[in-house]
């Protein structure tokens, strides 16, 4: 008979103590038999790169360092289509919500719910539902046409001219990128894992609206001159 191991969860916040509180709940009430800690996004971004398939569920604050808002979490999606990504954040605002929505998130669950609310809450999303807060379970016509401009504000594309919004981190890889610098190079200098390094890769493909590394390069160049 093979055994099956307990599954693997990450939690990605500055505030230690609302890890510790994650964390009891995911090993104690939802069955995770190991709990990642990481309190910024590329710590997060470096756990899930070295643990490949190990990890199915990751929840994300949107405030802690590296993370600029829901746009940082569709590469995410991208790079690790398997895990379950969903924010747990003190923020309320309608506008976040949306835009996590939208970048494909699988639930946007407010700080402020109790701890057996918030249990629900993660144990929804874990049967594959999309956990919104109450105030946003039901969005009219109008609400869910806003979705998407929400979105793309937070992610800060070149489409519809409008200029790149990069985080700190994105910017350091971009630059180096420009000079040439492989990822194995870029890693070493930014002191960041490798596969780390090619999430934020996969983050600026995306936001600069290139295939490639050649196409971001000639982008970026521009950019960083600008």
């Amino acid at each position: 008979m093979v055994q099956q191991t307990a599954p693997v969860a990450l939690i990605a916040d500055d505030d230690e103590f609302f890890r510790l509180a994650m964390v009891a709940i995911l090993s104690r009430s939802l069955g995770f038999g190991e709990v990642v800690e990481t309190g910024s996004l590329d710590a997060a971004l470096d756990q899930l790169a070295q643990r490949a398939s190990g990890i199915t569920l990751a929840l994300f604050d949107l405030a802690m360092p590296g993370m600029e808002g829901p746009g940082s979490l569709s590469a995410v999606r991208e790079c690790f289509p398997w895990v379950k990504v969903a924010v747990v954040s003190g923020s309320s605002e309608r506008h976040k919500i949306l835009a996590a929505l939208e970048v494909g998130v699988h639930g946007y669950v407010p700080k402020g719910l109790g701890s057996s609310e918030l249990t629900r809450a993660v144990g929804m999303i874990l049967e594959g539902q999309i956990y919104v807060p109450p105030s946003l379970a039901v969005l009219d016509g109008r609400s869910r046409s806003t979705a998407r401009p929400a979105s793309e504000a937070a992610e800060g594309g070149l489409r519809g001219g409008r200029s790149v919004e990069l985080t700190p981190r994105q910017r350091d890889v971009l630059a180096l990128l420009v000079e040439g610098k492989s990822n194995k190079e870029i890693a070493r200098q930014l002191q960041l894992g490798e596969g780390t390094v090619k999430v934020h890769m996969a983050a600026l493909l995306r936001s600069l609206g290139v295939q490639n590394r050649a196409a971001a390069a000639v982008v970026g160049a521009r950019l960083l001159a600008g």
